[in-house]
């Protein structure tokens, strides 16, 4: 299978430095405001725009109370985009399924089938209360099956559907818009009830970065689960990119960052991220331990970003060439879709596309892009 290359929106605002995503720290949007982009529609019209000319397939918009509302900023970037695919997270525990399954007809057919969904069930506990979700970790990853079950057999139903579980109670349920195509599913989670719903129901399963071998046990263990269930799952990896055109002005422009972040800023993170239920979270944490003196965990795979910012915590780093032998190594190992992100997101995606995503090309590992986009 070839590689799918997405990037990424950022609806919390930009910089030339780590801007936080989720980390809850205010202290953290302080220290970058100086340069701060703010989430407009013109800019981030502008990041989608330059993703679909550069042949990148989607975009990835993230959830959360700390970013602009995914479903109704991607609505908008339609509108300016022709090819361009949005990957729309969102919190499956606070609206109906059959209200999803209704806003991703509604969405396809204005986008002319240009959605795709990224389910976030949640692992913040402080954030889940925000909007009145007191349920446990495994209770609210049973939840999320429920729903995506609710989900998929609204939208595949040809009659009226109904379903009767623990959290939902959903009779006569349809979608009249026809023709509807029902969007790829994308859900990620590193502890084992995620990774029960991942194999029993989505499409794709999605990792924060972490080194080859960590992804290459997570990929066996969901690929046997979904074996047992009788399916089979695609699977993603999330990164930060930072390639130049040699390794050294990459590690350089690593340690700008680096140099940039303080050390009450990083403690301060590490404190909020330390209260996080989620085990990806957990798993981006152990990587570096707070410690800035050792993040570079495998041969250009960096843990900088993890200091600071919650969610995604690793980066791709070094030359063009180096970046491109990084992604083709995770894909021999089975990962086909790589969400890849870099500050500023507008600048970042030139570098990456006329760099290494030049060079996968070349390789002839990726997808084919459509008419207007650069080749």
């Amino acid at each position: 299978m070839p590689i799918h290359l997405h990037w990424y929106l950022p609806t919390n605002g930009d910089n030339r430095d780590v801007v936080g995503s989720g980390d809850g720290s205010q202290k953290g949007l302080a220290a970058v405001r100086s340069g701060f982009r703010a989430p407009t529609v013109d800019y981030l019209g502008g990041i989608a725009r330059a993703a679909e000319q550069l042949g990148f397939e989607a975009v990835l918009t993230p959830t959360g109370t700390w970013c602009e509302d995914a479903w109704v900023t991607t609505a908008a970037l339609s509108a300016v985009t022709t090819r361009l695919k949005f990957l729309v997270a969102f919190r499956p525990g606070f609206l109906s399924p059959t209200l999803a399954a209704h806003q991703a007809a509604t969405f396809q057919r204005v986008s002319r089938g240009r959605l795709l969904l990224n389910i976030v069930t949640g692992g913040d506990p402080v954030e889940q209360r925000r909007f009145g979700d007191r349920l446990g970790h495994d209770e609210r990853y049973a939840r999320t099956e429920e729903f995506l079950t609710v989900l998929r057999g609204v939208s595949d139903a040809t009659t009226p559907y109904d379903f009767h579980g623990q959290y939902y109670d959903i009779e006569q349920a349809a979608i009249p818009f026809t023709p509807y195509a029902p969007p790829e599913i994308f859900f990620g989670g590193a502890s084992p009830a995620a990774q029960q719903v991942a194999a029993r129901t989505v499409d794709t399963y999605l990792a924060w970065g972490e080194t080859p071998p960590q992804i290459e046990e997570r990929i066996a263990r969901v690929r046997a689960l979904a074996a047992a269930a009788g399916r089979t799952v695609s699977f993603g990896v999330r990164f930060h990119v930072l390639g130049r055109d040699t390794a050294a002005a990459a590690w350089a422009e690593a340690d700008r960052l680096l140099d940039r972040i303080g050390d009450d800023r990083i403690a301060e993170a590490q404190r909020v991220l330390a209260a996080s239920e989620s085990v990806g979270q957990q798993r981006m944490v152990a990587l570096h331990g707070g410690d800035r003196r050792n993040l570079e965990v495998y041969p250009n795979v960096w843990a900088g970003y993890g200091l600071v910012r919650g969610g995604a915590g690793t980066a791709l780093v070094g030359s063009h060439d180096e970046v491109a032998d990084r992604i083709e190594e995770y894909h021999r190992l089975g990962v086909d879709h790589f969400i890849l992100s870099g500050q500023p997101h507008l600048e970042e995606a030139y570098y990456f596309a006329e760099g290494a995503g030049a060079e996968l090309r070349r390789r002839g590992l990726t997808t084919p892009v459509e008419d207007g986009a650069q080749r």
